[in-house]
C-alpha cells in the first residue's frame, strides 16, 4: 500500500450511539437535575460537529466541507486489551453487571470479591455505595465499546488511515484504577488504547505523549503509567492542595512517577478554581512544550475533558474553546502530527442550565463544552485557531506554573540547569538589582554572630519597610535559574531567573504595601571557614532550621513594628 502523505488524509471521528445506553437505572426523585456523566453529551458534540458541516449524516440537512471527517467504528474491546491495564477481577465484576441473578448484599463490600452476576437493585446499592459511578445492564457494553473505539481510533491514526482523530466516547475513563470503578469512570479508555499501540506498533509507537487537560487530575491515567519510562503523562488539573477530586496528594506536583518512570510524570496543580485561557497557555509554553519537545512522542492523545470551559458549573474555570484549539494546534507539532482526541468531559443538563438562569446563581452554557470540541476538531482538520484577547495568567496560575517548572528541572534540563550554592549567591545579588531598580529595595542588615553569614544580602526591604503601612513579608527558598536551555555560559547576565513570587511583589507594591523579602538559602557556610566560602553540605536540617527561626525572630525584634492595640498580644512582643 503506498504512503499517502499526512496533509492529504482526512481527520478521523469515532462516535457510536450505543454508548449512550449507559444511564442511571434509579436517578433521585428529589433531583431537580440528571447525572452530571449524562448520556446526551456525546451526542451533543456528534450534533455540534455534524451542524457545523464537518461530517456528513443525513439527519442534518447541512454543506458538508470539501473533506468531511472520515467515519471510525468503533468496536468491543476484548478481556486480553482490558487488562493490559486493569486486573482480571475488575473485568469480571464489570461483565457480572449484564445479569439478573441476584447477590447477597453483604458480597459487594469488596469489589475483588464479586464473582457472582449482580441485578438490578443490586446495581443500585452499588451506586449508592461507590464512588461517583452507576450502572444499568448495558453499562458494561458502552464501556467495551468506549475502550474499543479509542483503541481504533489509536490506531487509526498509528496506521496512517487517518492524519489526527477524535473519538467522542463514554463513558470516561481517567479516574478508573487498575482494580475499581470511579468518578464516572469504568474502564481507563486512553491507558488501554495506549498499552495497544505499544504491543501492535512496537517500532512505530515506542513513546507515548498524554496530555490530560480535564479539570480533574486522572488518577487512574497516572497509576497505569507511574512507572513507565516510555509514556510522559502530563496534567493539567484543579487541586486546591487535595481537596478537589478526585482528592488527596496524588495529583499534586512532587509525585513525578517512580523506578524507571520516575520523571515520566508532571502535574500541574491549580491551587483554585477561576483559572483561565492566559493560565493555560502559560502552562503550555513553560512546561507542558518543552518537555514535550524534549521527549519526542510517536504519538499524542489528549485526555480531553471540557470541563475547564467557560460556564461549566463544576469545573468553574474560564478556558475558551479559542484556547483548546490553541493548545490543539501546539501538541500538533508533535509526533508528526499523530494527534488522537479522547473524550473525558461530562456535561450538565438543560434542566440544570434552566435552574441556575432562573435562580440567579449564574447560567451554564450547554453549548459551551460541545463549541470547545468544535474548536478542537476544526484545528484538527487544518483551520488556524482565532486571536486570544488574555495573555497574563493570574498570580497563583503563574505561580504555580514557575512552581511546577522549577522543580521538574531535576528531570529535564530543557527547563533549565540546577544551580549549586555559589551560583544562587550570585543569582541573589543580580535580583537584589533587579528589586532596587523595580521596587526600591534596600539590603537590610543582620548584626548577630551566631547568625550564620549565608544571609548576607538575603533580607531585603522596601524603603517604606519603617513606615505605618501594611507590611508584606515573605519568606522562601532560593529563586530557580535557566540559562537559556542547553546553553552552558556561567554569566549571570545570561540567566533567566524564574521567580514565583514576583506576582506578589508587583501585587503588593501596587498596593502600596512595604515589603520585606527574606530568601533562605539552601546551602549554609560554615561559620569557622567564612575566608574558604566553602559550603557546609553536611550541615544538619536542625541546625539551618534552627538559624532560620533565629533570623525570623531577628527580623521582628529589629525591623518590624507591630501598630496593634495591646490586647492583641503582638505589641507586647
Amino acid at each position: 500500500m503506498p504512503l499517502i502523505r499526512p496533509e492529504l488524509l482526512a481527520t478521523g471521528l469515532c462516535y457510536d450511539v450505543r454508548m449512550r445506553y449507559h444511564c442511571e437505572l434509579d436517578p433521585p426523585k428529589d433531583r431537580f437535575d440528571y447525572h452530571p456523566e449524562d448520556p446526551r453529551r456525546i451526542y451533543h458534540i456528534y450534533r455540534e460537529l455534524c451542524q457545523a458541516g464537518l461530517y456528513s449524516d443525513p439527519a442534518f440537512n447541512v454543506p458538508v466541507i470539501e473533506k468531511p471527517l472520515q467515519r471510525i467504528y468503533a468496536r468491543s474491546a476484548t478481556p486480553e486489551e482490558i487488562c493490559l491495564v486493569h486486573t482480571a477481577n475488575h473485568y469480571n465484576f464489570l461483565a457480572n453487571t449484564t445479569s439478573k441473578t441476584p447477590l447477597d448484599r453483604n458480597s459487594l463490600a469488596e469489589l475483588t470479591d464479586v464473582e457472582t452476576d449482580l441485578n438490578e437493585e443490586d446495581l443500585i446499592h452499588l451506586e449508592r455505595t461507590l464512588d461517583s459511578v452507576y450502572f444499568n445492564k448495558l453499562s458494561f457494553t458502552s464501556a467495551l465499546l468506549s475502550a474499543g473505539g479509542a483503541i481504533e481510533t489509536c490506531k487509526a491514526v498509528m496506521s496512517g488511515e487517518v492524519k489526527n482523530a477524535i473519538a467522542v466516547i463514554r463513558p470516561p475513563g481517567h479516574h478508573a484504577e487498575f482494580n475499581r470503578p470511579m468518578g464516572f469512570c469504568l474502564f481507563d479508555n486512553v491507558s488501554v488504547a495506549a498499552r495497544v499501540c505499544q504491543a501492535d506498533f512496537p517500532e512505530l509507537c515506542r513513546k507515548i505523549l498524554i496530555l490530560d487537560w480535564d479539570v480533574h487530575h486522572g488518577n487512574g491515567i497516572q497509576q497505569a503509567f507511574e512507572q513507565d519510562p516510555n509514556v510522559l503523562y502530563i496534567s493539567i488539573h484543579v487541586h486546591e492542595d487535595g481537596a478537589f477530586y478526585p482528592f488527596g496528594p496524588y495529583g499534586d506536583h512532587l509525585h513525578c512517577g517512580a523506578g524507571p518512570g520516575l520523571g515520566k510524570n508532571i502535574n500541574i496543580p491549580w491551587p483554585n478554581k477561576g483559572m483561565g485561557d492566559a493560565d493555560y497557555l502559560y502552562a503550555f509554553q513553560q512546561v507542558v512544550m518543552p518537555v514535550a519537545y524534549s521527549f519526542d512522542p510517536d504519538l499524542v492523545i489528549i485526555a480531553a475533558g471540557f470541563d475547564a470551559a467557560a460556564g461549566d458549573q463544576l469545573g468553574l474555570c474560564f478556558v475558551s474553546p479559542t484556547c483548546y484549539a490553541h493548545m490543539t494546534h501546539m501538541l500538533m507539532s508533535l509526533a508528526k502530527g499523530k494527534l488522537v482526541v479522547c473524550l473525558e468531559v461530562r456535561l450538565l443538563s438543560e434542566i440544570h442550565r434552566a435552574f441556575l438562569l432562573t435562580s440567579g446563581k449564574g447560567g451554564y452554557n450547554l453549548g459551551s463544552i460541545s463549541k470547545s470540541a468544535l474548536a478542537v476538531t476544526r484545528t484538527m482538520i487544518g483551520e488556524p485557531p482565532d486571536r486570544l484577547d488574555q495573555t497574563k495568567p493570574t498570580i497563583s496560575g503563574g505561580a504555580t506554573v514557575d512552581m511546577v517548572r522549577a522543580y521538574q528541572r531535576r528531570f529535564w534540563t530543557c527547563l533549565g540547569s540546577m544551580p549549586d550554592g555559589n551560583s544562587k549567591d550570585a543569582l541573589r545579588a543580580y535580583q537584589k538589582e533587579q528589586l532596587l531598580d523595580q521596587f526600591d529595595m534596600i539590603n537590610l542588615h543582620i548584626f548577630r554572630k551566631n547568625i550564620s553569614k549565608s544571609f548576607k544580602h538575603q533580607v531585603l526591604a522596601t524603603f517604606n519597610y519603617a513606615k505605618a503601612v501594611p507590611l508584606m513579608v515573605l519568606f522562601h527558598d532560593p529563586n530557580h535559574h535557566q540559562t537559556g536551555g542547553y546553553s552552558s555560559t556561567k554569566s549571570v547576565t545570561d540567566v533567566e531567573l524564574h521567580d514565583t513570587l514576583s506576582w506578589y511583589r508587583e501585587w503588593a507594591f501596587k498596593e502600596g504595601f512595604a515589603i520585606i523579602d527574606v530568601n533562605f538559602p539552601n546551602h549554609h557556610y560554615d561559620i569557622d571557614d567564612m575566608e574558604s566560602r566553602t559550603y557546609n553540605k553536611n550541615a544538619e536540617r536542625a541546625k539551618r532550621d534552627a538559624e532560620r527561626t533565629e533570623l525570623a525572630v531577628y527580623i521582628w525584634e529589629n525591623y518590624i513594628e507591630c501598630d496593634c492595640p495591646p490586647s492583641c498580644g503582638l505589641a507586647e512582643g
